[in-house]
């Protein structure tokens, strides 16, 4: 079974603020979907009704990050 992790590590000192930190903070973002959606789509159909899924449901689920 694989696993994913898309955690990421607190920034530590000055923090980036205004514009940029939204435009990294969204770019992260559709990484973690799009990587969540890969992952999803490699499954095979009975790995996703191991953990109560269908392929229908992996839109839904991504757009929920």
């Amino acid at each position: 079974m694989a696993m994913l992790d898309t955690a990421r590590a607190a920034a530590r000192g000055h923090a980036a603020t205004g514009f940029f930190a939204r435009l990294i903070g969204l770019v992260h973002s559709w990484n973690d979907r799009r990587a969540t959606r890969q992952a999803l789509s490699r499954l095979s159909d009975r790995e996703l009704e191991d953990i109560g899924l269908s392929r229908g449901d992996i839109d839904a689920i991504v757009r929920r990050f």
